[in-house]
């Protein structure tokens, strides 16, 4: 989005618009060598912050895996048979009162 409004900006200091109010004319030019140098430059910017997001995103990862390393986790469940055969808690009212 961002490079598709630089490069409409580009497009419009690349033209040379005369205005003949006399005559009721327009006239404008495009010098095309200075719509190919901004989109060229376009291209390298994008090509920079793309090249930088993903440097970031490296050292962000590698951060990360040294941060949080290697984990065990033990998880011991018990259940608790002791409920009433609907299946609610003794303590827990139902939602649906009629």
């Amino acid at each position: 989005m961002r490079i598709t409004l630089a490069l409409a900006l580009s497009m419009t200091a690349a033209c040379n618009v005369d205005s003949d109010s006399a005559n009721d004319q327009v006239r404008v030019e495009y010098n095309q060598q200075r719509i190919e140098d901004a989109a060229a430059a376009a291209a390298r910017t994008a090509r920079e912050v793309g090249s930088g997001v993903g440097n970031v995103a490296v050292s962000t990862g590698r951060a990360i895996g040294n941060e949080v390393g290697d984990i065990d986790v033990d998880v011991d469940v018990d259940r608790n048979r002791n409920r009433p055969a609907d299946g609610a808690a003794g303590n827990e009212q139902s939602g649906n009162r009629q």
